[in-house]
C-alpha cells in the first residue's frame, strides 16, 4: 500500500481555466519578451523619422490586441486561483497581481508617452524626446518583467497542483495527522 496521497483530479472548469491562463499569459509574455528583444533594439537602429513612422503603426496596432491579451490573462488568472485549492492558489493570486502590474504600467506609463510620439511623429520633436522614449524603455522593461513573472508563477502553480500532496507541506489537520503517522510507521 503507498502512502503517497494525490490530489483530486482538477474539475474541468479547472483545466480549462488553467489552460487558457497558461496560453494567454504565455502569449502576453512572449509578445512583451518580442519587443524587448526585438523591436526596441531596432527603433534605436534605424533613423528617427523611421522609428517614429513605425512606431505609430506598431502602437495602431498593439491598441487592439494587446489590452485584450492583458484583460484575458487576468481574467483567466482570476478564474483559475478561484478554482484551485491550497498553496497553488496562493502564487495564482500573485501572478494575477504581476499581470494587473503590467497592465496598470501600460495603462499609465507606456500609453501616455505613446500619445506624445505620435506628436512627434507629426513633427513637433521636443528637446527632451531622447530622455522620453528612455522612460518609456523603463515601463516597458517593467511591463516585461512583470508578464514574465505572471508566467512563471502559473506554471510554479501548475506543477504544485499535480504534485503528491506528500510531497508538499499538510495543509489540514487530517492531513497532518496522516504525515506523522506514516513517518511513525514509515
Amino acid at each position: 500500500m503507498s502512502t503517497m496521497t494525490t490530489n483530486p483530479p482538477p474539475t474541468v472548469h479547472a483545466r480549462l481555466a488553467t489552460g487558457l491562463a497558461l496560453l494567454s499569459a504565455g502569449l502576453l509574455a512572449g509578445a512583451f519578451l518580442y519587443g524587448w528583444a526585438n523591436v526596441a533594439p531596432t527603433f534605436a537602429a534605424v533613423p528617427l523619422d523611421v522609428h517614429l513612422t513605425y512606431r505609430v503603426e506598431l502602437m495602431q496596432r498593439n491598441g487592439t490586441i494587446m489590452p485584450l491579451l492583458m484583460g484575458t490573462t487576468i481574467v483567466t488568472l482570476v478564474w483559475s486561483a478561484v478554482v484551485t485549492r491550497g498553496a497553488a492558489r496562493a502564487l495564482l493570486t500573485a501572478a494575477t497581481g504581476l499581470a494587473a502590474t503590467a497592465l496598470v504600467t501600460t495603462v499609465f506609463g507606456n500609453v501616455p508617452i505613446n500619445g506624445e510620439i505620435r506628436e512627434w511623429a507629426a513633427g513637433r520633436l521636443p528637446d527632451d524626446y531622447e530622455e522620453r522614449l528612455s522612460t518609456w524603455g523603463v515601463f516597458h522593461d517593467i511591463r516585461f518583467a512583470a508578464a514574465v513573472g505572471a508566467f512563471v508563477l502559473l506554471i510554479l502553480a501548475i506543477r504544485m497542483a499535480r504534485r503528491p500532496r506528500s510531497a508538499r507541506a499538510p495543509e489540514t489537520a487530517d492531513d497532518m495527522r496522516h504525515a506523522a503517522t506514516r513517518r511513525a510507521h514509515g
